[in-house]
């Protein structure tokens, strides 16, 4: 039996490196499209936009999974936010043409979006799902249904076609939570703001684990809510990290101090205070069981010397 070939656009991020550790090991032959110098055989340059000698890489493969796209991590100046709309809409539709040129496409089509999409959900309201969630406003709004636009605009009959609508995920070896447990550790553990917005989340197993459970689910198709199914408000996340730190001070971080930190970090305090209540209704209804359903399982996971 030939070796099964997934291919990861924007693969050289945090998502991207876990990904392709976790299906090496489970015997894929995994080819990277990333913007840095080559990195061995199965590492295709890119640049996001055209196309190039890297597109043959989608013939006959098994899956792509597209992750592209600027950080969000910065002020939302007009130059970045050109780049953020652009890097996200334009290596989707560059990755549409290459799949439509070829002779044998992808199987099946796997595109970030974000769980950012969804309205602010404050209070005791309803998580959001994908059948009724409600979707907000605001710049990373229009980015997520540009995103999932230019996602649907692309002509791909012989493929199936998932959007990713992802949670923060947190892992060991990147994204948000390891700068979040260090800032714990040196007292800033404390809720963000009020603590009262809510935090949708998922543990780095799990998200690998998803998305290998859709690539082979042959039913699963259209936008997929990719959090764990308890999100917890941001108070009890920082309650959590400050259990298992035990840092010997916990300084208040009232919004005034996180604006001016924010200024201060060129970012944007929406990342740590809009309320994002999100819920995995489809990924349950085809029978995914997580591995850390609960923050708590999660966070000592993460904790964990091992």
């Amino acid at each position: 039996m030939p070796q099964q070939q997934l291919v990861i656009a924007g693969g050289n991020g945090f998502l991207g490196q876990e990904l392709a550790r976790y299906f090496r090991q489970l015997g894929y032959r995994v080819v990277v499209l990333g913007r840095g110098a080559s990195a061995g055989p199965d590492y295709q340059r890119w640049d996001g936009r055209t196309l190039g000698p890297w597109a043959a890489a989608l013939e006959g493969a098994d899956a792509l999974i597209n992750l592209a796209g600027r950080t969000v991590d910065c002020r939302y100046t007009a130059a970045n936010k050109h780049e953020i709309m652009a890097s996200r809409t334009e290596s989707t539709r560059v990755l549409g043409a290459a799949v439509a040129a070829c002779t044998v496409p992808p199987r099946v089509w796997l595109n970030s979006s974000t769980a950012t999409i969804y309205a602010d959900t404050p209070g005791d309201q309803p998580a959001n799902t994908e059948a009724a969630g409600i979707i907000g406003e605001g710049f990373s709004v229009e980015v997520a249904q540009a995103w999932e636009a230019a996602f649907a605009a692309c002509p791909a009959p012989a493929t199936r076609k998932v959007a990713l609508r992802t949670a923060i995920v947190l892992g060991r070896d990147g994204g948000a939570f390891p700068v979040m447990a260090r800032l714990a550790r040196r007292g800033l553990g404390s809720p963000h703001g009020n603590g009262r917005q809510w935090m949708s989340w998922l543990h780095i197993t799990d998200f690998c684990r998803a998305v290998e459970f859709l690539l082979m689910k042959p039913d699963a198709a259209g936008a997929f809510n990719l959090c764990a199914p308890q999100p917890v408000p941001n108070h009890t996340f920082m309650a959590l990290l400050s259990h298992e730190l035990r840092p010997w001070l916990r300084l208040p971080q009232p919004q005034w101090l996180l604006e001016i930190g924010a200024f201060v970090l060129r970012t944007e305090t929406e990342l740590i205070l809009k309320s994002r209540k999100v819920y995995p209704q489809r990924l349950l209804e085809l029978g995914f069981a997580f591995e850390f359903p609960t923050c708590e399982t999660a966070v000592r996971d993460l904790l964990s010397p091992s």
